[in-house]
């Protein structure tokens, strides 16, 4: 665990076209060498950031699960930080699986998380809160999963954001998926005031 600013990473499946909306269409691309990838991401982390359709969905099919591997206990024990306007602080305690509300302005609420110590503030799903966070500037990296299919349709995760990223890290898996490391560069890093 690191002992400097936390860091907001977004990790996310995409198709080639940019589509990551239902990404059932990932399954059989899955492999044991991707799943060791993603289970390394979980355990840098130390609290999800999620908005409310991927928390609802995420608790249903993570709450009773267990894995050998620790995956599940490790979802399921992290902080769970939601962005929501649907449900009240008290609802989101009430929903169980570690939740907690953001609050009325959640952008304010990730940079305060940001400024403490620990671990990676880790973002999966989520495609309004990314686009949110996205133009605040309060995402620090990018860990896309494009999967080597093309979908035509469905929720993208950029629409009109614009952001200069840096490419730190690509590595191939040999069911033919790309993870992608991107950091905003300097240039483009977007630093608007909340």
């Amino acid at each position: 665990m690191d002992n400097g600013p936390r860091r907001l990473v977004v990790s996310e499946y995409l198709s080639l076209d940019g589509v990551m909306e239902d990404p059932m269409w990932t399954m059989p691309y899955w492999s044991d060498e991707l799943a060791a990838y993603k289970r390394d991401e979980l355990f840098a982390a130390d609290a999800l950031v999620l908005g409310r359709v991927t928390f609802e969905a995420f608790a249903e099919a993570w709450a009773s699960r267990t894995s050998e591997d620790g995956y599940a206990e490790r979802i399921n024990a992290l902080p769970k930080h939601v962005a929501t306007t649907t449900l009240g602080p008290g609802e989101v305690d009430r929903r169980g699986w570690n939740g907690r509300h953001l609050g009325d302005d959640p952008k304010a609420a990730v940079r305060s998380l940001k400024g403490g110590a620990g671990g990676d503030l880790l973002v999966f799903g989520s495609a309004t809160l990314v686009r949110s966070l996205v133009r605040a500037g309060l995402v620090d990296e990018y860990r896309l999963l494009v999967y080597p299919v093309v979908l035509g349709q469905g929720k993208r995760l950029f629409e009109s954001e614009r952001a200069s990223l840096d490419l730190v890290e690509a590595r191939s898996f040999d069911t033919g998926v790309t993870a992608l490391t991107y950091r905003p560069s300097g240039a483009g890093r977007q630093n608007s005031p909340l």
